[in-house]
């Protein structure tokens, strides 16, 4: 991980502000989602891509349901229904 150079403090509720620099870089606007991951004593923020509730892949990914599902494991699925009928 390569510092930013920035220091920001946390508000009483928590909250962070991103600088505009980083956020222009990065291509994040307001109201786009943002998944917060932990590896150790690091806290990482990274713009929100659905992952495949099977498999993990963000590759071609369809909202099912309020579910997310890769178009490889959606035709695995094809192939399932199709040998049981």
């Amino acid at each position: 991980m390569k510092p930013a150079g920035v220091v920001r403090k946390v508000d009483q509720l928590g909250r962070i502000v991103l600088p505009k620099s980083l956020r222009k870089r990065y291509q994040m606007n307001e109201g786009d989602p943002v998944e917060i991951l932990v590896s150790g004593d690091h806290i990482i923020l990274e713009r929100y891509r659905p992952r495949c509730v099977f498999c993990g892949s963000m590759d071609q990914v369809s909202d099912f349901k309020e579910r997310y599902i890769c178009s490889e494991c959606l035709g695995e699925m094809q192939q399932m229904k199709n040998t049981q009928a």
